[in-house]
């Protein structure tokens, strides 16, 4: 009979965030021997530098914008001012409430093994960090992924800002210039605008959120305008980047026409890569530069080792890595009944005002597949509560099959992450538009907008 090698542990998790925290936590409560290893901020990247601080301070800028504008219900708060580090102190607070933010100690009371630095492996089951050498049975890399700067000439001679970065920054900068109108991008320039920001919001594709509908593009960009004064630069290219005094001079082309701008920062909020160098080529996993390959089991090409998270190189929200976590823990501890991620109806969130929700098939998703839909769009200015609460600028959308079937949805409204859940189990469980509709709908609520567009698919 073979002997079994003795591993220092059951289960190296590499990578304390989203993709790997729930899966050291679940194995160690199953009584294995694990060990985690941060190479940065314990937590990761969603309750420390992106997720968590970011809303936290959207909601701030939101509340002291909406009480800005509070004249036209009979409120004397035009005068209202703010203090930029007491609003530093609230994210600090937000952060630190989630228990998530810097967490080792949780680990640590977990009986998890804690380690701080980059890990390396050496081989299939061994790995390096700060100067020590660790085996183990099993392996999840779940390192996530990081920012790089686009290739732009003079790049590398500035000092630029970075979503995570800028939540440190001791004030709003005067003027600031935005590469990236995706979801991080639209957020940190309405953030950024109510605070008295120039916002200057360039953007390689033809609108600004590329990756939703076209409304939604459309919606956005006007209203930041319109309330905010960004200016957002679409089909642009920035070609150069050079220090301009104490600021930055940006040069970019346009429609064939080159122009450049004067700001005092520039950030860039596009190219976040998986982080895969970590020697996994010693551990005979085949990854690419756009992420680590997996199975439908989320195991690698080296079957011990799983991978979750940003490393995989999707785009995916912090509750996607969790689900991941989780099904890699369950296929690491029950290896003979190995279940696969349902990535069904998964939201996708942008944190601006109004909020912006979607959830299954996009439009463009269907023209790409040749897939025969139906459409419906309700505007929000058509239901009672945007006379009660004086907000007019949002639709929700939904699209179905050619039987019915809702397929996918989006909503532009306040609190459109919560009202998005009701079209996401209609795509889950395959219900009708005509299902939806006949769902009785609270008066006064923004859901109304849904039973409306649902209505319309169901005649």
């Amino acid at each position: 009979m073979a002997k079994k090698i003795a591993f220092d542990y059951d289960l190296i998790v590499i990578g304390s965030g989203a993709g790997g925290s729930a899966a050291a936590t679940i194995a160690s409560r199953e009584g294995k021997r694990v060990a985690i290893i941060e190479a940065d901020t314990f937590g990761g990247d969603s309750p420390n530098w992106s997720d968590i601080p970011t809303k936290a301070l959207l909601h701030a800028a939101q509340l002291y914008d909406e009480a800005r504008h509070g004249s036209r219900f009979g409120l004397r708060s035009s005068t209202m001012g703010y203090n930029y580090p007491s609003l530093r102190t609230w994210k600090d607070l937000a952060v630190k409430r989630t228990g998530a933010g810097g967490n080792r100690k949780y680990y640590e009371n977990e009986g998890i093994d804690t380690y701080q630095g980059t890990a390396h492996f050496l081989s299939p089951n061994e790995i390096s960090v700060a100067r020590r050498h660790l085996s183990a049975e099993q392996f999840l890399v779940a390192t996530g992924s990081h920012w790089i700067a686009p290739s732009i000439q003079g790049i590398d001679d500035i000092a630029y800002l970075t979503p995570r970065t800028i939540l440190e920054a001791i004030r709003p900068p005067k003027s600031l210039y935005i590469i990236g109108a995706g979801t991080i991008g639209v957020e940190i320039a309405q953030l950024m605008a109510i605070f008295g920001t120039k916002v200057y919001l360039a953007e390689i594709a033809s609108r600004i959120l590329p990756q939703e509908d076209e409304e939604v593009g459309v919606l956005m960009e006007r209203i930041l305008k319109e309330q905010k004064g960004v200016t957002s630069l679409t089909q642009t290219r920035t070609l150069m980047i050079v220090k301009d005094g104490v600021g930055k001079r940006v040069t970019y082309t346009r429609g064939g026409v080159e122009k450049s701008i004067h700001v005092d920062e520039v950030l860039i909020a596009t190219g976040r890569v998986p982080s895969v160098d970590l020697g996994l080529e010693n551990a005979s996993v085949t990854y690419t530069p756009k992420g680590i390959e997996v199975n439908d089991h989320l195991q690698t090409s080296a079957r011990h080792i799983f991978a979750a998270g940003d490393v995989l190189g999707h785009s995916s929200h912090t509750h996607t890595a969790l689900l991941e976590s989780r099904v890699a823990a369950h296929n690491l501890l029950n290896p003979k009944s190995k279940i696969v991620p349902d990535y069904t109806a998964t939201p996708r969130l942008t944190f601006t005002f109004p909020g912006i929700a979607s959830v299954g098939l996009s439009e463009d998703d269907c023209l790409k597949r040749d897939l025969p839909i139906n459409k419906a769009i309700a505007p929000l200015n058509i239901i009672a509560r945007s006379n009660t609460s004086d907000f007019r600028d949002g639709f929700v959308k939904i699209i179905t099959d050619k039987k019915g079937v809702v397929i996918g949805g989006t909503v532009t409204a306040p609190h459109a992450a919560e009202i998005v859940h009701e079209i996401a189990l209609a795509v889950k469980y395959q219900l009708t538009a005509a299902q939806v509709a006949a769902t009785p709908h609270a008066f006064l609520s923004w859901s109304e907008a849904v039973r409306v567009a649902a209505a319309k698919l169901a005649r």
